[in-house]
């Protein structure tokens, strides 16, 4: 097996540009890819992005990890576009995973087309990732990690202060920035929620999934696991609860090598032996 590689790569976004890394092991033959969606407030480089593409790399695939253009992030995870990320939608997002494939597909990303595709979703990204399985049938195998189950994620409550102000304050605790998000959000979530419909999405994903969730996950209740798990009902769906595992499974930013067996090393190894099993 060739010593992976990483290529750096730029596709137009729904928002600005998606920035794309690729790691490879051999660029010219074709190989199976795996694509790998952040979440709410990450980026390609947070945390355990890097080193699980490394591993997905060196175990033979081309591993596609990038940010989304509403991110607002640079390589080095800054959010210098703070207006993209104000007006990120779920929409946005889906659209700009069909075009990071599509550039996958057509040759745009440093490597030959792949011969199938794996997608992978943390958190938000995972409900995104659910929603692109079920409409895109070029992804032939689904991971998601902490993935939410519905998209409208505030109550009644702050969805009426958030109408009443006109923008819904975030805090990011890693960079201190406070960003106000617009109402686009809010707007797309109450005027399509079928479109935008997770369960109903989780109910029609055809390809081998592996759902895995923290059992004591702070961000997004385990019971989303569960609910999707219910709604795929498919012998080639999989549920995996990690005991006492949280959002991140252990990982944080910067990345620190995990002692053996620790959560995220779990997860990790579920994920490659998953992705190995399902995608040629």
């Amino acid at each position: 097996m060739a010593t992976p590689t990483r290529s750096r790569h730029v596709v137009a976004g729904t928002l600005g540009d998606i920035l794309v890394d690729v790691r490879a092991g051999g660029r010219d033959s074709p190989r199976p890819a795996v694509v790998v969606v952040h979440g709410f407030k990450g980026f390609k480089d947070w945390g355990m992005f890097p080193p699980l593409a490394e591993r997905l790399a060196r175990a033979g695939f081309s591993a596609v990890t990038f940010n989304l253009s509403g991110s607002g992030a640079d390589d080095a995870g800054a959010i210098v576009h703070a207006d993209r990320f104000a007006r990120n939608t779920y929409g946005a997002e889906l659209r700009d995973v069909g075009a990071v494939i599509d550039a996958l597909h057509d040759g745009r990303l440093g490597v030959v087309a792949p011969t199938a595709v794996g997608l992978l979703g943390h958190s938000r990204g995972g409900g995104i990732a659910v929603l692109q399985t079920a409409r895109d049938r070029r992804v032939a195998s689904l991971v998601t990690w902490a993935a939410i189950a519905d998209t409208m994620r505030w109550s009644a409550v702050e969805c009426a202060a958030w109408r009443a102000r006109g923008t819904l304050a975030i805090a990011n605790s890693r960079t201190g920035q406070v960003i106000d998000l617009t109402t686009d959000l809010l707007d797309e979530v109450e005027s399509a929620p079928a479109a935008l419909d997770i369960l109903a999405a989780a109910s029609t994903v055809a390809v081998p999934w592996l759902i895995v969730h923290g059992a004591a996950d702070e961000a997004v209740d385990p019971e989303d696991a569960r609910r999707m798990y219910v709604a795929s009902g498919r012998a080639g769906t999989e549920l995996l609860e990690v005991p006492g595992a949280g959002h991140t499974f252990g990982a944080a930013h910067p990345w620190v090598a995990p002692p053996p067996g620790a959560p995220i090393e779990r997860v990790f190894d579920a994920t490659l032996r998953w992705f190995a099993a399902s995608l040629r």
